[in-house]
């Protein structure tokens, strides 16, 4: 039985500031969860799930057992964030974010990113293609809400996802090339693609910023087929394009 403190709690961790305040964040649905308990990343606060859960899962849940607590359909219902509450939601701690050296691999880095669905897939776009992680703005989506952590498909549990200014980083890396997805760059099916770096993704609505778009190094550009009305491509799909052209011309090995 949830008690009224832990629902507020729960409630509570869906908002932003919360999250933020208490360093916590939750994790919902039997596939999620499974991930989060098998992982040494991320600790583990609490779980909370269906007896029927508890029991089909028990040797997963063996090491945690001490943090379950059975609850019932209507009160997962009052806490998950989803349409239909799943059987099991846990709560696990926010991780620090190292920021990983670029020598040798290419991350993403996204300016203003603010629907959680993109943020969420292109998370999950990286640990597709093995970045070493997703440098966001300040300002973008909070990368451990409900929305994109279901949306990442449990990426946001393996991915480093520093929150930091660009600007901040060229600082303490002058020499890191930083290429971005722009209307009027090189053609990327037919330009060297980056080796290592950044690859910058714009907002949903106004693409890159100018304060960002004139710290690029290199202009790319996913060319449109003659013809087209389409104005520009959704801000996920551009990512997944890139990171698989960079991928494709990355040195076996």
């Amino acid at each position: 039985m949830l008690s009224a403190s832990q629902q507020k709690f729960l409630t509570a961790l869906q908002v932003k500031k919360y999250r933020q305040k208490y360093r916590k964040f939750t994790v919902e649905g039997s596939k999620l969860v499974a991930e989060l308990l098998v992982q040494k990343r991320i600790a583990v606060v609490s779980v909370f799930g269906l007896e029927r859960w508890a029991s089909e899962n028990a040797a997963l849940l063996a090491p945690f057992y001490h943090l379950f607590n059975a609850v019932t359909e209507n009160d997962l219902k009052k806490v998950s964030a989803l349409q239909t509450p799943p059987p099991v939601l846990a709560v696990a701690e926010m991780p620090e974010q190292p920021q990983p050296t670029l020598e040798t691999g290419v991350a993403f880095y996204l300016d203003g990113i603010r629907d959680p669905g993109n943020l969420g897939t292109i998370i999950r776009v990286a640990d597709w293609f093995g970045m070493p992680a997703v440098y966001c703005s300040p300002d973008c989506v909070d990368a451990f809400s409900p929305k994109v952590v279901q949306a990442s498909m449990g990426a946001v549990l393996r991915i480093p996802l520093p929150a930091v200014e660009l600007t901040e980083m060229l600082r303490n890396n002058p020499d890191l090339p930083v290429a971005g997805a722009v209307l009027d760059g090189d053609n990327i099916f037919t330009c060297d693609m980056p080796k290592h770096g950044l690859l910058v993704i714009g907002n949903e609505g106004g693409g890159i910023r100018p304060n960002v778009e004139i710290l690029l190094t290199r202009r790319l550009t996913i060319p449109r087929a003659p013809g087209s009305a389409a104005e520009s491509l959704n801000a996920s799909v551009a990512a997944g394009i890139l990171a698989a052209f960079v991928a494709a011309t990355r040195p076996p090995g």
